[in-house]
């Protein structure tokens, strides 16, 4: 067994058990119950339009907290040696890259959402998560060579939260779908975008629904904003793991 092999079989490995770790619903869809349906489509529509803000005019905003030139700059001599010599070594470096940028993002989100829920701000601070998130998955994109400005790109990225979200036979449909977009590709249109955005945006309520209700109560709040971290390092390890994935089999496809 090659050094390729070894790895390509770690990763299904490593995908099985994420999938069979996430096997039971989470608790949040008997807790969603006791929260208004008035605050589930303020909701929805929140992540929504924050989505469609930060892909519109905000990646520039984001790109100002890191190095976006250094970070290219290590992920293309990575795959240049991985692409000529794929030993484990090589094919290891992708993964390590992204790692400690993704543990920043989570300290700093648990930091803010513990400071808004002090003083009683649930809602308002969803631009800020999304920021946060999308900053978290960009930098990832970017470790293992990606560029999200491109359109499908951040079509990838959209399926990445929504199947991150899911738990269950749901997780592994859309488990199905981010394997089909790494296999094949995508063109996705201005709709087909819409309706991505609809699916990451219900999905991040459903399960933050609870939690930003608690947020919005000044003290108990704090309780809400702690799990902001949690999510977005559920979100970013699922991201890094499917990167990589994206990462082994573009190597395969150049030998």
């Amino acid at each position: 067994m090659d050094d390729f092999e070894r790895a390509w079989r770690k990763q299904l490995a490593a995908e099985k058990k994420y999938i069979d770790e996430r096997s039971r619903r989470s608790d949040s869809r008997f807790l969603q119950t006791k929260v208004p349906e008035k605050l589930k489509d303020t909701l929805d529509t929140g992540f929504a339009k924050a989505f469609e803000l930060i892909f519109a005019k905000g990646t520039g905003v984001i790109e100002k907290t890191y190095n976006r030139r250094d970070i290219e700059r290590s992920s293309r001599v990575r795959r240049i040696i991985a692409e000529n010599n794929p030993s484990g070594r090589a094919l290891n470096e992708a993964s390590r890259g992204s790692y400690s940028q993704k543990l920043k993002n989570t300290v700093v989100s648990g930091v803010s959402g513990i400071g808004m829920g002090l003083i009683g701000v649930g809602i308002p601070d969803i631009p800020v998560f999304t920021g946060m998130l999308l900053k978290s998955l960009y930098e990832t994109a970017l470790s293992y060579g990606y560029d999200y400005d491109r359109m499908d790109e951040k079509y990838f990225i959209l399926l990445l939260i929504g199947a991150a979200l899911r738990s269950g036979d749901e997780l592994k449909a859309a488990d199905e779908r981010v394997n089909y977009f790494i296999e094949h590709g995508a063109e996705p249109d201005e709709e087909t975008m819409k309706t991505e955005v609809k699916i990451a945006a219900e999905g991040l309520s459903g399960e933050l629904l609870y939690m930003k209700f608690l947020q919005g109560i000044p003290i108990v709040g704090a309780v809400g904003g702690a799990y902001d971290p949690i999510y977005i390092d559920r979100i970013t390890r699922y991201a890094a793991m499917k990167y990589n994935r994206r990462f082994l089999h573009d190597i395969k496809n150049k030998h």
